[in-house]
């Protein structure tokens, strides 16, 4: 019987994608490759009423996951990957090095970058004169509310992939887009400690999900 449903689960991705399909059905798909021989229809349902959702279950903990009743350390690991391997695959698709010439193609490219992250963390983004990117360097890391960033990193980081301009960019896992008191003066630390040795700061990105908000859009960065 179980034989029988995931041959004709696997049909039908084949045919018509995974947009007709339901979250359980998803995780049931993606389960097979685990679970060889068990009905993954029950753990799928089981995770989702867990983590209350496709992404819940992707973005927790490996060790909840692992601690979850059918779910052993194999199965873990793979749901554990999938917000990783999200991320791979878009930013590969911007190419090398993409160029950034506006607000926009630099915001959806920083989206790209936190794809999947649940906790705060800081990009320096360095460009060349041609807006050409030349390395996207993870600052910080921080927890789910905090992420203390430091200039005189940024700044050797920036002559280290000889930025001609930067874009920073950090999420807020939280949801709000909103820039705080906070992310305005940091800007400003930054960008008087990069202005010393000739490097511009053009934008600063804040993401929450899949979208995202530009100080310069905003008209933030004249006001710094």
């Amino acid at each position: 019987m179980h034989e029988g449903h995931r041959k004709r689960l696997k049909e039908r991705f084949l045919n018509d994608g995974l947009d007709g399909f339901e979250p359980h059905q998803v995780l049931e798909l993606l389960l097979f490759y685990s679970i060889p021989r068990r009905d993954t229809n029950e753990i799928a349902h089981k995770l989702l009423e867990k983590f209350g959702s496709l992404s819940g279950v992707f973005e927790a903990d490996i060790k909840d996951l692992n601690n979850t009743e059918g779910i052993g350390e194999n199965s873990a690991f793979l749901l554990s990957l999938i917000p990783s391997i999200s991320r791979r695959y878009f930013n590969d698709k911007w190419g090398d090095k993409p160029v950034l010439d506006s607000s926009a193609k630099a915001g959806q490219f920083v989206v790209s970058l936190f794809m999947g992250r649940t906790y705060e963390a800081f990009y320096l983004i360095c460009l060349n004169s041609q807006n050409r990117v030349n390395y996207s360097a993870l600052i910080q890391e921080g927890t789910i509310n905090e992420s203390p960033v430091y200039p005189r990193l940024i700044v050797e980081t920036a002559l280290r992939h000889q930025a001609n301009s930067v874009i920073l960019a950090h999420n807020h896992p939280g949801g709000s887009m909103k820039p705080s008191r906070a992310d305005i003066e940091v800007t400003e630390r930054i960008r008087v400690a990069l202005e010393a040795i000739s490097i511009n700061v053009i934008d600063h990105i804040i993401v929450a999900g899949d979208k995202y908000v530009s100080f310069a859009e905003k008209g933030i960065m004249k006001g710094i």
